[in-house]
């Protein structure tokens, strides 16, 4: 991955077009959607927010239960790919948003206050994920459910490319301590996914991908 950014939005832009015919990566996209639904707060939230939506594998899923969804990526095909997914559907209620996620301060461009934050294996594309979670619990609504989707930490072989930008998977409690310094509360985690995959060493392995969910205190 380039060393000026940790989304690389270039490489994301160039896989595109391919992206969704990975059969491991559809399977993970399934699965967490599946988790992400039955987390999801009683009442159907009425502005949700998904940040990394990619091709928008799993926004597709997401969005029926939502009134309204700003999906936002840094890569412009991939949300040229969700683009032609919301014609071909007749999707009314998904808002493609191209802002650079990994980029705590372009957050602030978020005008509205979500009541439903989610993202799936994106998370790892962030260098500083403290100042980042304390700028998503700034754009929730009190009461609003976070939502995220990422590799349980992992040993360091997981992504094809050895130069890319990521945080190999994160650590349950550190994790936990790092969302409830942000501000929020109620954090839990569960097992969403299991991938299955061959390494960079060519070993075949699991690697279990997280749901953790929290909500920002009402006052």
């Amino acid at each position: 991955m380039s060393e000026k950014s940790w989304s690389d939005t270039e490489r994301f832009d160039n896989k595109a077009a391919e992206w969704d015919a990975n059969a491991v990566r559809a399977a993970l996209a399934d699965g967490v959607a599946r988790a992400i639904i039955a987390h999801m707060p009683v009442s159907k939230p009425a502005n949700a927010l998904e940040f990394g939506c990619g091709t928008g594998l799993v926004t597709t899923r997401i969005a029926p239960h939502c009134a309204r969804l700003t999906a936002v990526d840094s890569s412009s095909e991939m949300l040229r790919m969700l683009g032609e997914k919301i014609a071909a559907g007749n999707i009314a209620n998904i808002e493609p948003l191209h802002l650079d996620f990994s980029r705590p301060e372009k957050a602030a461009g978020l005008e509205r206050d979500y009541d439903f934050v989610y993202s799936s294996m994106t998370l790892h594309h962030i260098p500083d994920t403290a100042s980042f979670l304390r700028e998503l619990v700034a754009h929730l609504s009190p009461g609003g459910t976070l939502a995220i989707a990422d590799l349980d930490a992992e040993d360091g072989l997981f992504h094809d490319d050895a130069t890319e930008k990521v945080h190999h998977g994160f650590d349950r409690a550190v994790l936990k301590t790092l969302l409830e310094s942000a501000g929020f509360a109620g954090v839990s985690f569960m097992t969403a996914h299991v991938i299955e995959k061959k390494n960079r060493e060519g070993n075949l392995k699991s690697y279990p991908v997280f749901l953790v969910t929290a909500l920002k205190p009402k006052a």
